[in-house]
């Protein structure tokens, strides 16, 4: 029979092997079970099964967490906090057709447009979380900072490399499309990237420019012609309106402010 001393070196062994095979979530575990004597009220099974599930949700947190830090999100958005008592032209039926990310897997493109404020890039992040959660690799862009980045890609001779893997990620998401007319170094690079990804990874883009309106944004009518054709046609559009989301947020805030520090 087991002394209770052989008990806690078998333990402390046990703990010291899960440690090195990194089985963090199972030693977590293991480590409360010892600490509450709840590892005496289990049957071996019941503590297999326990250990095994802590290590499972263990490692999905922690691949979560890198997936996000790497997408290079703007700011923390999740799907649950989308804001529906405003009417800006979106319901959570349509949302939760988008939360299983089945669009994703078929490599579709989702267009999301409206005026400035409305939530648009809140939207699209948070779509991109929602991937990150169910364990898809996302790039986050503001249009602008990677066009740049993209110039200097090419100066520093590491374009072709970055561009390959903008291909190849799962979904990319560009944010704020549109906002000044694209030169020609843009205007390629789109469309590069565009035709690399079309129909096997998914694209997410957002803009305060009207769909309509993209061809004078991209500015050379055959080029303009080539990435819509890829990106508009079979698109799941969205469209926001309503008034500015940050513009009300921004008078609550000056309301709390005068209640906290009224006028003497």
């Amino acid at each position: 029979m087991t002394t209770e001393r052989e008990s806690t070196v078998n333990n402390a062994a046990t703990i010291e092997k899960l440690h090195l095979l990194k089985l963090h979530g199972m030693e977590r575990a293991f480590r409360a079970l010892l600490d509450t004597n709840q590892d005496r009220a289990l049957s071996p099974d019941e503590m297999l099964a326990h250990l095994v599930d802590l290590e499972w949700e263990d490692r999905h947190s922690r691949k979560t967490t890198r997936l996000t830090r790497a997408a290079g999100f703007r700011s923390r958005a999740v799907l649950a906090e989308v804001d529906f008592t405003v009417s800006r032209g979106i319901d959570r039926a349509s949302l939760a057709r988008l939360s299983d990310c089945s669009w994703l897997k078929a490599g579709k493109t989702v267009l999301v447009t409206g005026p400035c404020g409305v939530g648009k890039s809140f939207l699209i992040q948070a779509l991109g979380s929602q991937a990150c959660l169910l364990g898809y690799r996302t790039l986050y862009f503001n249009c602008g900072k990677l066009f740049q980045l993209l110039k200097e890609k090419r100066s520093d001779g590491g374009y072709r490399r970055f561009v390959g893997r903008v291909a190849r990620i799962p979904l990319l998401i560009l944010d704020d499309f549109g906002l000044t007319t694209l030169d020609t170094e843009d205007r390629l690079s789109l469309l590069e990237i565009i035709e690399d990804r079309a129909g096997t990874n998914a694209t997410v883009i957002a803009s305060q420019i009207p769909v309509a309106k993209w061809f004078d944004v991209i500015g050379d009518p055959t080029i303009a012609d080539a990435i819509c054709d890829r990106v508009v046609h079979q698109a799941i559009r969205i469209g926001l309106s309503g008034k500015s989301m940050r513009a009300a947020m921004a008078k609550d805030q000056q309301a709390e402010e005068a209640c906290v520090n009224p006028a003497s």
